[in-house]
């Protein structure tokens, strides 16, 4: 029987940085042979990886990769379950990989980087930290050689929204302000045109219920929902929106001045569309008491 000495925990921490009696016991397991604990400790993080994917990840952070001539980037959301651990290195880190495998494997999709080597390093990581992590989603915008244009992006402070825009004309720091905004508004879509029917039929819809509660005449009523129709796609609509950094000009005028067109965009914010979980804590603590 070999003997576990403290130099060997040591050695094996730092390289799967799991913890003292977690690495402990494994070389026990493996009579010492360090590289059988790796394996066998991989095997094990696979097992307990997947007890933790059903819990509920909605925090994260949001990271964006530009190619150097300007013609392509790419966007993604990597979740956690706290937002302290999406703050973590070792978080960031697993992160950064995916956002850079997104960018070198241009049509791939979240499942598809997954599948292509990404997992084992998600999976050491969800052994490491103790949290269910996800690589949620990937969008990328691009011009081919025939069609020109510029791709630029914004990623707020704090990692929670990112912005990928794509435009026709203009330059960098048009399309960087303009992602900004669209950070900062979140608009529905680029034009009044591209607002959905269905969107426009429930807006209508809830308008209609409204203004029939006023008592007014049918023709008010109906003037008024058009009336309050038209504001509504002008809000949601980016070319419609004042520009945050002056209120005074919508997204189109700045647009117009420079000689530019928005082609397209993708805002991405860390957690929407996610059903969080609402743990009652107490309730937690007396199932697992039998209480």
């Amino acid at each position: 029987m070999t003997t576990i000495t403290a130099s060997m925990v040591k050695e094996l921490r730092e390289r799967t940085g799991l913890g003292m009696m977690d690495c402990k016991k494994a070389l026990a397991e493996a009579n010492g042979d360090m590289e059988k604990a790796i394996d066998d400790l991989r095997k094990a993080s696979g097992l307990k990886a997947a007890k933790k994917a059903n819990r509920v990840a909605a925090e994260g952070v949001v990271l964006t990769k530009l190619a150097e001539d300007g013609n392509y980037g790419v966007v993604i959301e990597v979740n956690s379950e706290t937002d302290f651990v999406a703050r973590d290195e070792s978080f960031m880190a697993f992160a950064q990989q995916a956002v850079e495998l997104a960018f070198s494997s241009s049509d791939a999709d979240a499942a598809a980087l997954l599948d292509g080597g990404l997992e084992d390093s998600r999976q050491a990581l969800v052994q490491k930290i103790g949290e269910n992590i996800n690589l949620r989603r990937i969008a990328r915008l691009r011009f081919d050689d025939v069609n020109q244009g510029i791709v630029e992006s914004y990623v707020h402070s704090n990692n929670k929204i990112g912005v990928l825009i794509s435009l026709q004309g203009g330059d960098e720091a048009l399309a960087r302000d303009i992602a900004m905004h669209i950070a900062a508004v979140n608009p529905m879509v680029v034009r009044t045109e591209d607002v959905p029917e269905d969107v426009l039929a429930k807006e209508s819809e809830i308008y209609s219920s409204q203004a029939r509660e006023s008592g007014k005449p049918d023709e008010i009523v109906e003037k008024m929902i058009s009336g309050r129709l038209r504001k509504f796609v002008a809000e949601v609509s980016l070319l419609e929106q004042p520009f945050v950094k002056d209120p005074d000009t919508k997204i189109s005028d700045l647009l117009e001045e420079s000689g530019a067109d928005i082609v397209q965009f993708v805002r991405y914010e860390v957690g929407e569309g996610i059903e969080k979980k609402d743990d009652d804590f107490a309730a937690e603590v007396a199932a697992q008491l039998n209480v």
